[in-house]
């Protein structure tokens, strides 16, 4: 980090892009007659190299009427040595804010606001946003603040004009803001006072970046598209082994059963393990290669790929090694041989009607969810319990180290696939971060989002509070918040938010329109808990229908809606509430957030205790009963959308749940095991919905 410009021309600087900041004067010497003009009280800070951080350096001095700069000043160079001071007016109180920008390794530059001054670090209270920002994104950074009640007006105090403090934010964050024309470094605000009259910036600090700091290159664009990656007219495996079966025999065996047109690459044998094989790729009329040979060989085959559209380097040994000179010749290879590489250290690619495959088991349903992963394994696990779990996959392709193919190009395509409805990510490293927002606020479709390594700092240490604060987790939460993603913690999440989009896709914008319904008051409160830690509120029940449910022998105490559902309960009671509940109605209640429309709605969420229909009863077939009478519910509203919680399914006999799950599967329900993994995947349709 180089030596920054000092405060005073950094104020210049943002007075020029209508930023308001203390009247001032810059004194280099003994004589501080150019303050006499200026209002009192007066503060007095000293400048100069090493004086960054003012306060603990003892360099700022408040409340000072203009006679008593002098001997301030003086006091301060028996300390210090500093280069001269700048007297300003002392700015009214008000609420303390923090606007910054920094630069991040991968998403570029980031805005951070929140509460200032002592309150920075102590509190901690931040918010972050990618820029460029919208006054849309600033407003919701203030709303999500702890401290938001403050700048409402607080134990009778003013309200802070917000309208000020946005107009600051877009003039540092926003288009054409100071962002596009500082050299980030590190930029800080700190404070900002607010107040019922405007926003003044009281302190500023500019360091600049190191000259040799490098910023993210945007990927080369290349001209096609990634058909012929998911739908290849046929595939060559390079690697395999006549006498030692090894991960190249294994992709053979998984294209073969297939039935995808194949051929092997071996440099003597005319077949291997059955399949034709050619000396090289420059022999071999192929679409897709798969090259799964020693890291060191990788860079030498992909030369002779020159009339294959993409490469695929399986093998590992590269940059996630200590190798980056194998990575950077291997991209060069295929650079040179006109080929899109996809990898390496990456597992390849699925899609049912391409017959492309990296698993074995067979291939599953054509379907609408893609997922872009930079784990084969983890992807793998997806596929495998996502199908088992109803979900139906378009496309699924695995990066790796991403050395050419970017987890952004891909979303970019798929935003025009038509085959593709909603987009899973699991990404570690993003590689084109910045591309990769882009690509996400442009996508147009669901996306849930798993980020390994998020716990990371991530930062390098910082000069300011900015720097400080801007850690890997919060940026990936920014990311999604201003795109729109899900953002999940752990693989359930993804596979289930995937699972909801998949049948149920967004739930709209508007009230959350949530009703849960099931067993036991203990698990309805528990669910309420659930669905408010998720961000759903659960409106009122309408007052209008509450006789009506009365008349079916429910007594309605409110959302979540006690139910009894059991082995002697009736198996259709639940859908009948839904008949009531969800009809077309649009009542108005007086509920905790005010005057709330209650209905119809738009999500039932069905919860059971599977364990209640072997305890109390042995049969599963009322189980199954009540399984169908949900699927026929949503046959009957197909705008409606039902979710299956099936609490308690360990209890049950083998293959009762799995039964369950047919049954809710064949009828467009995703399932659940917990009410907490149905409240993060409806809040997830909620949140599209929204955005």
């Amino acid at each position: 980090m180089t030596a920054g410009p000092y405060e005073h021309e950094v104020k210049a600087l943002l007075a020029q892009a209508g930023v308001p900041v203390p009247r001032g004067v810059v004194v280099r010497g003994d004589d501080f007659g150019a303050a006499r003009e200026l209002a009192g009280p007066l503060v007095l800070k000293a400048f100069g190299p090493g004086l960054t951080h003012k306060s603990e350096a003892g360099a700022v001095v408040l409340g000072l009427a203009y006679e008593e700069l002098p001997d301030a000043a003086a006091r301060m160079r028996a300390r210090l040595e500093p280069a001269g001071f700048l007297v300003e007016e002392q700015a009214e109180a008000g609420v303390e804010l923090i606007v910054g920008l920094v630069r991040d390794p991968a998403f570029g530059p980031v805005l951070l606001a929140g509460l200032g001054g002592v309150w920075t670090e102590a509190l901690r209270d931040t918010a972050l946003l990618l820029c460029p920002i919208t006054e849309r994104d600033a407003r919701r950074a203030l709303a999500s603040l702890r401290g938001a009640p403050l700048l409402d007006g607080w134990r009778g105090g003013p309200p802070v004009d917000v309208d000020a403090v946005v107009k600051l934010l877009m003039a540092v964050g926003g288009a054409g803001g100071l962002w596009e024309r500082l050299e980030l470094g590190e930029f800080e605000l700190n404070p900002v006072i607010a107040g019922p009259s405007g926003v003044i910036a009281v302190d500023a600090r500019h360091l600049p970046a190191d000259r040799t700091t490098s910023s993210p290159t945007r990927p080369v664009e290349r001209a096609g598209g990634f058909l012929r990656l998911f739908e290849p007219k046929a595939v060559a495996v390079v690697g395999a082994s006549t006498s030692r079966p090894n991960f190249g025999n294994m992709f053979l065996g998984f294209y073969r059963d297939a039935g995808v047109p194949l051929v092997a690459v071996h440099p003597t044998a005319t077949e291997v393990a059955g399949v034709p094989a050619v000396p090289s790729l420059a022999h071999a009329d192929v679409d897709y290669a798969l090259v799964a040979v020693p890291a060191e060989r990788c860079a030498e085959v992909v030369r002779q790929a020159r009339a294959v559209p993409f490469t695929q380097v399986m093998s590992g040994g590269f940059g996630e090694a200590g190798r980056p000179d194998l990575e950077a010749e291997l991209a060069a290879a295929a650079r040179a041989a006109g080929t899109r590489l996809l990898g390496p250290n990456c597992m390849g690619v699925y899609c049912p009607k391409g017959r492309q495959t990296f698993v074995g088991g067979g291939l599953g349903p054509p379907g609408t969810v893609a997922l872009i992963s930079q784990s084969g394994g983890l992807a793998g696990e997806v596929i495998k319990v996502g199908e088992r779990r109803g979900l139906a996959f378009s496309r699924v392709v695995t990066v790796g180290n991403a050395a050419d193919v970017t987890p952004a190009e891909l979303l970019r395509w798929l935003a025009r696939d038509d085959e593709t409805r909603a987009v899973g990510l699991y990404l570690e490293d993003p590689r084109d971060g910045r591309e990769l927002y882009e690509a996400l606020r442009d996508l147009g479709k669901p996306v849930v989002l798993l980020v390994g390594g998020r716990s990371g700092q991530g930062q390098r240490a910082a000069a300011s509070h900015t720097g400080g604060m801007v850690s890997d987790r919060r940026i990936w939460e920014a990311v999604a918040e201003q795109t729109g993603a899900t953002l999940v913690s752990g693989q359930d999440d993804l596979i289930g938010v995937l699972a909801y989009f998949h049948t149920h896709g967004s739930r709209g914008p508007g009230g959350e329109q949530v009703l849960v319904v099931g067993p036991s008051g203990g698990a309805s409160v528990l669910a309420a808990d659930a669905f408010d830690r998720a961000g759903v509120r659960l409106d009122p029940l309408p007052a209008g229908r509450l006789d009506a449910l009365r008349a079916l022998g429910v007594v309605a105490a409110g959302n979540p809606l006690e139910v009894p559902v059991g082995p002697l309960g009736r198996a259709g009671l639940v859908a009948d509430v839904i008949d009531v509940l969800a009809g077309p109605h649009q009542d108005v209640v007086t509920g905790p957030h005010g005057g709330v429309a209650a209905g119809p709605y738009r999500d039932v969420v069905a919860h059971v205790n599977v364990q209640a229909f072997f305890t109390y009863g042995t049969a599963p077939e009322p189980l199954y009963a009540y399984a169908r009478a949900l699927a026929d519910a949503q046959a009957a509203r197909p705008s409606l959308r039902i979710t299956l919680v099936t609490r308690n399914g360990e209890c049950a006999p083998a293959g009762v749940v799995d039964e369950v799950d047919r049954i809710a599967a064949a009828a467009g329900i995703p399932v659940y095991r917990t009410m907490e993994a149905a409240a993060v995947a409806v809040a997830a349709g909620g949140r599209y919905g929204a955005a």
